[in-house]
């Protein structure tokens, strides 16, 4: 038996600060997922920006320890973490998050984020070259799976959107810098493709999007996966679609959103009534 809770007033969702308004440029993928969970559930929180470069001290300080690994072994600071006073938690990760406003706020906002569904997409490539979060998650373990799938998906086309990310001017170099290091690329200049390998990495991008479209197309009445009600699954690939949206050039932008009958430029629309930012 699932006992609810109160949504409390004093949750703290931190994420990353871009460019100001803050409000306005914040395009991490991994925070809009939980963004737009805790936007569906109704829980009332606020938000503490943190600058790239200050990830790691600011999880450290709250004694949260790193959600992912680098191949090497070293830890992958980064966000969204979520505190709940009231009941004396820290998530640092944006799955658990969900799992976590489920769990205890039930029967708050719209509904279910777990409801049962098939998402059988698959990378279809190595997902060993990602530092993905390692889980083993037994509940929504099929949610869990498709996250990584889609986490892989658009990483791998990463580069389309990199030189787009809207980092803060006043710390501009050193964003930069720390973003490379993430990426484990060996310059800012490499993280980016012009001319024709552009439009060939376009090219990939949208066919490695076909078998995730397939999946909106089942339920014709749209515009999620389960037709008119919404889940985490649409959540997970939202965050992507508001990275796409932020960081592609216009032209580039308004034409992926006609890929595969524009399912993605019609998830994103729809996913406007969660994307409040608090």
């Amino acid at each position: 038996m699932t006992t609810a809770s109160t949504p409390s007033a004093g949750l703290v969702f931190y994420d990353i600060a871009m460019r100001p308004p803050v409000a306005e440029t914040n395009c991490s993928t991994n925070p809009w997922k939980a963004r737009y969970a805790l936007n569906f559930k109704k829980v009332p929180y606020s938000t503490s920006w943190v600058q790239l470069p200050d990830i790691a001290n600011v999880r450290r300080s709250l004694g949260v320890p790193a959600a992912r690994k680098f191949a090497d072994g070293s830890d992958f600071h980064t966000l969204p973490m979520l505190s709940d006073p009231t009941h004396g938690t820290i998530i640092g990760d944006s799955f658990d998050i969900a799992v976590y406003l489920q769990k205890t706020y039930p029967d708050s906002g719209s509904g279910d984020l777990f409801p049962p569904q098939k998402l059988d997409y698959a990378f279809p490539y190595d997902l060993t070259m990602f530092p993905l979060s390692e889980r083993n998650d037994i509940e929504f373990a099929e949610y869990s799976v498709f996250n990584t799938n889609v986490d892989a998906a658009f990483s791998t086309h990463m580069l389309l959107m990199a030189h787009g990310l809207p980092f803060d001017p006043a710390i501009r170099d050193i964003a930069i810098a720390d973003f490379v290091r993430r990426a484990q690329a060996p310059s800012w200049d490499d993280l980016t493709v012009h001319g024709e390998e552009r439009e060939k990495l376009k090219r990939s991008f949208c066919d490695t999007l076909a078998g995730l479209a397939d999946l909106f197309k089942r339920d014709p009445s749209g515009p999620f996966l389960l037709g008119t009600q919404p889940s985490y699954a649409d959540f997970i690939v939202g965050g992507w679609v508001k990275m796409m949206h932020v960081t592609l050039p216009g032209a580039e932008l308004e034409e992926a959103r006609t890929w595969h009958d524009g399912v993605f430029g019609r998830l994103h629309d729809a996913l406007q009534i969660y994307a409040e930012v608090k």
